[in-house]
């Protein structure tokens, strides 16, 4: 655990969050700022800052395995969801600590990113 990280806190209870799942390596809650009416982050319970931080390989499986369980407590199993890491300055991560976005609860547009032709914005700008 990592003393100033924000959700090794709310792992170890510091902080309170809205539970949706708990094993003995990870732990799921919904994001208190949502992207979409479902938001719900799934952290390891070891700290690891990303992607980039050596994270076994068995972990990363599991952390993928407990998605569709998630989804399905959130009620987006059937629907439809969205499952994003972001990793590194450009990827707007705010916490330093490795986690997974599912989101869902709505019909998702592409993903679209600043400067490109999607956008709205030229590249060139």
């Amino acid at each position: 655990m990592a003393d100033d990280c924000l959700f090794c806190k709310i792992v170890s209870g510091d902080i309170p969050s809205a539970k949706v799942y708990e094993d003995d390596l990870c732990y799921a809650f919904d994001d208190i700022e949502p992207e979409a009416p479902v938001h719900t982050l799934i952290v390891p319970k070891q700290h690891y800052d990303n992607l980039q931080d050596g994270v076994p390989a068995e972990l990363l499986g599991h952390l993928l395995s407990v998605v569709p369980q998630v989804a399905k407590a959130k009620g987006v199993y059937e629907s439809g969801y969205r499952t994003v890491i972001n990793t590194g300055p450009d990827s707007a991560a705010t916490v330093p600590h490795l986690h997974l976005h599912i989101l869902g609860g709505t019909k998702m547009g592409r993903f679209t990113f600043e400067g490109s032709a999607r956008d709205g914005a030229s590249a060139a700008e």
